[in-house]
């Protein structure tokens, strides 16, 4: 089996066509593209950090819908937040996705391409 897109390209802020896949299915893992606290329609949801993280956590629930997983299957996220001082109430929010069975994790500040609180990639393991 080779790679398969899952969920088709995103659009971004003004209908801007993006050039990458929201995931990607190889083999029996499904990598899902970075995702920032975007609505449907690509524009950035307005809130704090608290409110940002659920946008970002239920757009990556959603794409691994659509690939026939769930947020058990995540086996890592990488997470970049803009601000330090964030990072408790971050991780409050990200706690209440995966429970007391959370992924493998890296977190790193960093300046976003968007003007965003954060962005989360994840890997899931889900066999085909």
């Amino acid at each position: 089996m080779g790679k398969q897109a899952i969920g088709g390209g995103f659009t971004g802020p003004g209908g801007m066509k993006l050039p990458f896949a929201k995931a990607v299915r190889a083999g029996d893992f499904v990598f899902v593209s970075g995702q920032m606290a975007t609505d449907a329609d690509g524009r950035l949801v307005e809130g704090g950090i608290e409110v940002q993280t659920r946008q970002v956590m239920d757009n990556i629930k959603a794409i691994l819908a659509e690939a026939g997983g769930a947020m058990a299957d995540v086996v890592k996220c990488t997470c970049w937040i803009d601000d330090p001082r964030d990072f408790g109430r971050f991780n409050a929010v990200y706690r209440e996705y995966f429970g007391d069975d959370p992924p493998a994790r890296s977190t790193v500040r960093s300046e976003l391409v968007l003007d965003g609180k954060l962005e989360v990639e994840a890997i899931a393991y889900k066999p085909a």
